[in-house]
């Protein structure tokens, strides 16, 4: 999953001109001023396209987003979004290509509640077949690696769906549990200073298999080893 953020993006005329390809993404808007940015995002493949909808759309009536069905902001846009449109009234938007190029136009007027959160997702059409998670509703094919992360890919929640495909969330809504231990620190002679090491494994569901991804043990391992061999200070 990517998440990216206007501000980040914008400011880094480099980022605005390369293809980011993704399988699914996360953009936010944070009340960003006096911006004209473009972004294009790809897919990793041709029988892809994709799917956006919104978590969160809220924009001043001064400020524009344009989502273009291609690479560039040539064309006529798919959707010209501000301060009339609403997440429901959008809903979801299909690109018929393997790219959607987004461009954001705001002033230098404001408030901490203007923005959008835009759920960006490769899908592919069942008729390509479907080897990885295939969605509920309108059953197109996304990235397993999409399921159980928080993150409504779909548009139906059953690529986050608490009953069955993602039970270790116990419905909270976050797609992986994330267990914390902490190794308590060592004192050397003389007034040493202690130490404290803090990691943490991320333990990932997803749809037959389950990935723990943990660095406990090789941290704690290289920090015994350098206070073993650190001299002692009298």
């Amino acid at each position: 999953l990517c998440t990216d953020y206007m501000e980040s993006i914008c400011k880094d005329h480099f980022l605005q001109r390369q293809y980011r390809k993704v399988d699914g993404g996360v953009l936010w808007s944070r009340n960003e001023r006096n911006l004209d940015c473009t972004v294009t995002f790809q897919t990793h493949s041709i029988l892809q396209r994709f799917m956006l909808h919104f978590d969160l759309l809220q924009l001043d009536c001064n400020d524009h987003l344009y989502v273009y069905d291609g690479a560039h902001a040539t064309a006529p846009p798919k959707a010209d979004l501000s301060c009339r449109n609403t997440k429901q009234q959008v809903g979801a938007l299909f690109t018929r290509s393997n790219f959607v190029t987004l461009k954001y136009v705001t002033d230098n007027w404001g408030t901490d509640a203007n923005g959008f959160r835009l759920v960006i997702t490769a899908v592919k059409d069942p008729k390509h077949g479907c080897k990885e998670f295939r969605c509920k509703q309108r059953e197109f094919c996304v990235s397993a690696d999409l399921t159980c992360d928080g993150v409504d890919h779909c548009a139906d929640g059953s690529d986050e769906d608490t009953a069955t495909l993602c039970p270790e969330s116990g419905g909270t809504g976050a797609g992986s549990a994330w267990v914390a231990g902490c190794a308590g620190a060592a004192a050397l002679v003389a007034g040493a200073a202690a130490t404290a090491a803090c990691c943490a494994c991320r333990r990932r569901a997803a749809t037959q298999r389950t990935r723990l991804h943990c660095e406990c043990a090789m941290f704690l391992r290289g920090l015994a080893q350098r206070l073993a061999s650190r001299p002692a200070q009298y």
